[in-house]
């Protein structure tokens, strides 16, 4: 017993990472941090955005705003190790830090996946019961599903943190993948992990695929009310904003169901770290653009912002030159 919780909990982990340095590593690291600071700053922009323009505080962009806070909050959790890593040229991680990784990593993962799952439902209210939207759809309603959105995630990735991390790691303790993620770490477990995996299964369909086709139903009956919009202009703009929607959600909901949702021995590490920097990397880059940056309201709300920083701006540079003293 001593030695198999020696095997566990004794030594780090080593993170092999995406990309060899001698094999175009750097560059590939320069791209991964110039996404990084992309979608912090696009994230954190929509963030202000919201919370200063009072237009914007509707249960739309009160959900949107935490979309983006878990966006910050999961490549963050990812990338500066990452990174750090590779300058340093250790590819070392301790076991609690491997565990820090898996916890945040599920929990907001799965708060999104459920998130977005609200917002849908906000549209779909909104489009298809206009009228009935400020009893169905209300601040206090926002604010119940986004404290169960981060409660589930939790709860959820405490559960599968606690079971992996009391696995007996054995022999070496590389993991093929560019962070702690658990399909990669099943590997290296000394027992059999089946029912494991079972379990993993089964939280798949809770945060994967019923959150899924609830959104595609969703968009469904939107798209079933626009059509009945006899504007064309409407249902072009009404099509164009679905479309790209559904085309984010299809991809981060099918990585994550490609990853989660397959038996143990057809993962392969290539494809587990390409459909990894899906979810983890692109995700909240495309978050901002395809959910807010396209939006009007936003981009009114973004134009004021800047007109009142550069008014303050020229006001200021005004006082400084008539007392330049001061």
């Amino acid at each position: 017993m001593w030695k198999e919780r020696n095997a566990t909990f004794g030594r780090d982990f080593i993170l092999i990472g995406l990309l060899d340095p001698k094999q175009y590593g750097l560059l590939f690291l320069i791209l991964i941090l110039i996404i990084f600071m992309m979608a912090i700053m696009g994230n954190t922009v929509l963030i202000l955005l919201i919370h200063l323009d009072i237009r914007l505080h509707t249960p739309m962009y009160f959900l949107l705003s935490h979309l983006s806070f878990m966006d910050i909050l999961h490549i963050t959790n990812i990338i500066p190790k990452m990174a750090s890593n590779f300058i340093s040229g250790r590819k070392s991680i301790t076991f609690a830090g491997c565990g820090i990784q898996i916890f945040l990593y599920i929990s907001f993962s799965g708060a999104e996946c459920l998130i977005l799952t609200a917002m849908s439902y906000d549209r779909y209210v909104a489009i298809c019961h206009p009228l009935r939207y400020p009893i169905l759809m209300n601040h206090r309603i926002s604010v119940l599903m986004a404290t169960a959105c981060w409660l589930l995630g939790t709860i959820n990735s405490t559960i599968h943190t606690t079971y992996a991390l009391h696995l007996p790691f054995c022999g070496t303790r590389a993991i093929d993948h560019f962070f702690c993620e658990i399909p990669a770490m099943l590997k290296l477990s000394c027992i059999d992990t089946s029912h494991y995996e079972g379990a993993v299964y089964v939280s798949s369909v809770f945060f994967l695929l019923i959150p899924f086709f609830i959104i595609l139903a969703s968009y469904g009956q939107i798209l079933r009310t626009v059509l009945y919009i006899k504007s064309m202009e409407a249902q072009k703009k009404a099509f164009s904003t679905c479309s790209s929607h559904l085309v984010v959600v299809v991809i981060y909901y099918g990585s994550f169901i490609f990853t989660y949702m397959r038996p143990r021995s057809y993962h392969t590490p290539g494809q587990d770290k390409i459909l990894s920097i899906t979810y983890t990397i692109l995700t909240p880059v495309f978050n901002p653009i395809i959910y807010s940056l396209r939006n009007k309201d936003v981009l009114c709300s973004l134009k004021k912002v800047l007109g009142k920083l550069l008014i303050h701006r020229n006001e200021f540079l005004f006082k400084i030159s008539l007392n330049p003293h001061a």
